[in-house]
């Protein structure tokens, strides 16, 4: 057994120049085999070099056996990061053609680690600054990461964001809320506020979806045809009820793609838009009157009630009541159904949630020097809060039975009975 161990230990000095004895002597004297200048990283780096020598052979043969000429041209180095064993200098073989595509560690890889990848992107998940990743990585591991190499890993969230944002959607989402959130972010040299409207939806089983992202300068009926198209290219046929925040265009757009969809306004965001102009000195007694509109039991005693309003304030804050009259069909949608859908609809707050998940992941960010930058980090943030949507949404059975009832045959095909 022992001439055997020693044998396999000739023949990998002989193929690497690992010296066995070296390495135990050291050892003995109390240097460390992993970590920060560990003795194991010149092993890794020898093997991991002799690996990539047989990849480049191996490809200078196949191009030779199909009659091209090509042959070895030098090596290029880098520093590869590995948690366990220390960082070390890795040479990888070149050839003359430029066609030879290592695998054992590939062109831009700096790390031979998907633990230390994926601890990386655990942390960057959770909002916290390149500079504070880098710092808590080499005290876990004794493993110095630039800002520039964890931007490089964090960027390759970049093609699942692209993959998540094509992705099949369902044929039809009950209930769908749309709303806004801006950043600054750099475009053209200069920085600019851009908004991230975010799609959520309800599927047929209850369960709370972000549909997408999509960031825009401007709204208008344009952005939304756009938005509502790519929707329905993905899959998308059919929305029962789009709950939303005033968006400019919206109503119109949604007509062309989605014609049976029914469109209620955020009442909570119609609230504050107009507590905006009432006197402070009013507000409360002007609230007062206003709930007795929009929680009323029926549209017709909801309208009574909007008279009134308009009959005592109406001289002194015309301009309110004049939006809740121009914006009455949209906003009065739920008084048509049960408290069980009036509940999810008359409101976007759902989506309030998700957009709190990415404040907290982005308030240690002033701007962002690029969309990627921003949707790579709020795709984290979508992940995050989908591990908690593991239940349906408050009492949806008998919700979806009453919808059953009100949009008599759209929901067909999809309900399981």
């Amino acid at each position: 057994m022992t001439s055997c161990v020693r044998c396999v230990r000739l023949t990998m000095e002989q193929q690497i120049g690992f010296d066995f004895n070296e390495v135990l002597e050291q050892f003995k004297s109390g240097k460390n085999l992993t970590g920060k200048d560990g003795l194991l990283a010149p092993l890794i780096k020898q093997l991991t070099e002799a690996a990539l020598e047989a990849e480049v052979e191996s490809h200078i043969a196949n191009d030779v056996l199909s009659g091209t000429r090509n042959r070895k041209n030098g090596v290029n180095k880098k520093t590869i990061k590995d948690l366990s064993n220390g960082s070390f200098e890795l040479e990888t073989p070149r050839d003359r053609n430029g066609t030879f595509e290592p695998q054992i560690v590939k062109k831009h890889q700096t790390t031979i680690s998907n633990e230390i990848e994926d601890k990386i992107l655990s942390m960057y998940g959770l909002g916290m600054s390149y500079s504070d990743i880098s710092s808590h990585i080499e005290e876990i591991y004794q493993v110095s990461i630039s800002t520039a190499t964890i931007s490089a890993i964090t960027d390759k969230i970049i093609d699942k964001v692209k993959s998540w944002q094509s992705r099949p959607l369902d044929t039809i989402y009950p209930f769908v809320w749309l709303d806004a959130i801006h950043y600054k972010i750099k475009d053209g040299g200069k920085y600019v506020s851009k908004a991230v409207y975010t799609v959520l939806g309800v599927n047929m089983e209850g369960r709370k979806e972000i549909l997408g992202l999509y960031l825009s300068e401007s709204e208008g009926a344009n952005f939304w045809l756009s938005v509502l198209t790519d929707l329905n290219n993905r899959g998308l046929k059919d929305i029962l009820i789009a709950s939303v925040d005033g968006l400019k265009g919206f109503p119109e757009a949604i007509k062309a793609i989605f014609p049976k969809t029914e469109v209620q306004l955020c009442i909570i965001h119609q609230i504050r838009n107009s507590l905006r102009y009432v006197a402070s000195k009013d507000q409360k007694e002007f609230m007062k009157d206003l709930r007795l509109v929009y929680e009323a039991s029926t549209k017709d005693l909801a309208e009574d009630e909007l008279l009134k309003l308009e009959e005592k304030w109406g001289k002194k804050y015309p301009i309110v009541l004049q939006s809740w009259n121009n914006k009455w069909e949209n906003l009065s949608v739920y008084f048509k159904y049960p408290k069980e859908i009036r509940k999810v609809i008359y409101t976007t707050n759902i989506i309030e949630s998700v957009h709190r998940q990415f404040r907290k992941l982005t308030k240690t960010k002033g701007a962002f020097p690029n969309d990627n930058s921003l949707l790579k980090l709020l795709f984290m943030g979508i992940k995050n809060a989908e591990k908690k949507w593991t239940m349906p949404v408050w009492n949806w059975s008998l919700t979806l039975s009453q919808l059953a009832i009100f949009f008599e045959g759209r929901l067909d095909g999809e309900l399981k009975i």
